[in-house]
């Protein structure tokens, strides 16, 4: 991409919690088939959240994980179906900038959208 504006653009990070035993499984699955060009495991953190009427406590990995814009939608439902949660954290973040060598790279590493 020769227009860095376009390539911060066609980049997103997605936000998603998953149980700490689960996160590599489903970074890998997400890498392999070309829906992220990079994940972020960080972890263990402690989340605290209201759960059916009650404050709930669990140790969970946080991956952050980086694609293209247009394999969001694509992305945020393999998510839901290989993720263990009923209501997987999932929260989309558009690349404001960055690095236009990083953000071309994560681009070209992710599947293109006829795929």
């Amino acid at each position: 991409m020769d227009d860095p504006t376009a390539a911060s653009a066609s980049v997103t990070v997605v936000l998603c919690t998953a149980p700490v035993d689960r996160a590599e499984w489903l970074a890998e699955r997400l890498l392999e088939d070309g829906w992220i060009a990079c994940a972020n495991l960080v972890g263990p953190v402690v989340s605290r959240y209201v759960w059916e009427g009650r404050v709930e406590r669990a140790e969970e990995t946080l991956m952050v994980l980086k694609t293209r814009s247009d394999l969001v939608a694509e992305l945020r439902e393999r998510l839901v179906d290989l993720h263990p949660y009923e209501v997987p954290e999932i929260l989309e973040l558009p690349a404001a900038g960055g690095l236009d060598a990083y953000l071309a790279w994560v681009h070209a590493s992710c599947r293109s959208s006829a795929d």
